[in-house]
């Protein structure tokens, strides 16, 4: 049993900014593996840090979380013009009303869940559980057909929605086509797309999809969310095709970026390490008690 002093001794590694950011990342992730009220609490009070990258995933566990209590915290985000457009996008996922925003991908955030809502009660049902144990914005398309789900993916006159489909859709699939296929849609859509691209690339953990990733991880020209989501997804796929990579920039003159790469590399020593899970701020807690 966890017991509320433990929950908040984790918490508070979360919002010291004098730890690694790797440290609070793990701890970032016990805290949404843990769930409840005080969990929610933590990670709702780390939304002042300076770093967008944490506050990108601070809003990303609190909507993979489906907890009510986070849906107040979640909307002020959104809502908050002063948050970096990659952090108010996220927080737009789960909880996002129809808004119009300056930028497009707050914007394209927001219209994709408003017709997740409506889909939902258009088909009155509940999604089905990701393989990836993930609440996704968008359900997966019912083809089953490789080549007509790129052809979706990659068509740019269908929706956002339907081409999000698609993409989960392949996701689920999985196999190299289905990977070589995702990877294409790193040269399509808007930045929020490719954006996701990487994401779904990521949770794959497929070496194939590797080249693809780097290159859009080294393009200057490529917007740092795109580019943050790349590097977080070679860090997951942990081949030493990566490493380089990451190592490399680790020192890039975008924050975003060279924090990802800082946290990818320590998501890559834990996927080839012993240890047996990456949230172990628990474990390090009564380790050291």
């Amino acid at each position: 049993m966890v017991t509320e002093q433990e929950v908040e001794a984790i918490g508070r590694t979360l919002v010291d900014t004098a730890q690694p950011l790797p440290a609070r990342f793990r701890a970032l992730f016990t805290l949404r593996s843990l769930g409840g009220r005080t969990a929610v609490d933590w990670i709702s009070r780390a939304f002042g840090d300076g770093s967008a990258l944490l506050k990108h995933e601070l809003a990303y566990c609190l909507g993979q979380m489906q907890d009510e209590a986070a849906i107040p915290v979640l909307i002020r985000v959104l809502e908050d013009t002063g948050q970096e457009p990659m952090v108010r996008h996220e927080a737009g996922t789960m909880a996002a009303p129809a808004a119009v925003s300056p930028s497009p991908q707050v914007a394209e955030t927001c219209q994709l869940a408003v017709r997740r809502l409506e889909w939902l009660q258009e088909n009155k049902q509940e999604l089905g559980t990701s393989p990836y144990l993930s609440v996704d914005p968008a359900p997966p398309a019912e083809e089953t057909d490789v080549a007509k789900l790129r052809e979706t993916l990659l068509d740019e006159s269908r929706t956002l929605f339907d081409r999000y489909r698609a993409m989960f859709a392949l996701r689920n699939l999985g196999g190299q086509a289905a990977v070589l296929a995702l990877a294409d849609g790193l040269h399509s859509g808007s930045a929020l797309f490719r954006h996701e691209i990487g994401y779904v690339l990521g949770q794959m953990q497929d070496e194939a999809c590797v080249p693809q990733l780097t290159a859009a991880l080294r393009s200057r020209t490529e917007s740092p969310m795109v580019r943050h989501e790349c590097a977080e997804a070679l860090g997951s796929i942990a081949r030493p095709s990566c490493l380089e990579t990451l190592r490399a920039f680790a020192h890039d003159e975008e924050r975003v970026v060279r924090e990802s790469c800082e946290v990818a590399l320590d998501m890559y020593e834990y996927e080839n390490g012993t240890q047996f899970q990456y949230a172990d701020g628990l474990c390090k807690l009564q380790a050291s008690a």
